[in-house]
C-alpha cells in the first residue's frame, strides 16, 4: 500500500477528531479498549492520566475559543474519562 492510500483512509483532522483520538488513547490505557496493534487489553493508569491531563490542559487553554459543540464534547469526554480513572484507581488500590 502506498503512503497516499494510507493518508486517504485517515479522517480529516478537526478539533473533535483530535479530542476523540486522545480520548481513545486514554480508554486504551484505562483498559476499556483493546490496543489497536496487539488487540490486548491492558491498563496503564499513568499513561491514562497523562492523556486525561492533556485533555484538561487543552480545555484550559482553549476557553473562549471553541464552538458550543466543541466545548460540550470536551467537557463530556473529560467528565467520563475522569470518572473512569477514579474507578480504575480505586480498583487498583484494593
Amino acid at each position: 500500500m502506498s503512503e497516499g492510500n494510507e493518508s486517504d483512509a485517515l479522517p480529516q483532522i478537526d478539533f473533535a477528531t483530535f479530542v476523540m483520538s486522545l480520548s481513545h488513547s486514554a480508554l486504551v490505557h484505562l483498559g476499556d479498549e483493546p490496543h489497536p496493534d496487539t488487540n490486548a487489553v491492558e491498563a496503564n493508569l499513568a499513561l491514562a492520566k497523562q492523556n486525561i491531563d492533556i485533555l484538561g490542559l487543552l480545555d484550559e487553554k482553549t476557553k473562549g475559543n471553541l464552538t458550543g459543540a466543541e466545548e460540550r464534547l470536551l467537557a463530556q469526554v473529560l467528565f467520563d474519562l475522569r470518572m473512569r480513572f477514579v474507578e480504575r484507581s480505586k480498583a487498583a488500590a484494593k
